[in-house]
């Protein structure tokens, strides 16, 4: 029980730090999509 409380100490700080990681990355991704597909559709209205 000793060796498991020590390991959530030990692991759990970086899974947490991870998991906010993904999150912030996936909210810039999904902007960074959106604006990949409205360049596109600037461009394709150009040619």
């Amino acid at each position: 029980m000793e060796q498991l409380l020590a390991d959530a100490a030990n692991y759990g700080f970086a899974m947490v730090i991870s998991l906010y990681l993904l999150v912030r990355i996936e909210g810039k991704l999904e902007q960074l999509t959106i604006s990949i597909n409205e360049l596109t559709k600037v461009i394709a209205g150009k040619l």
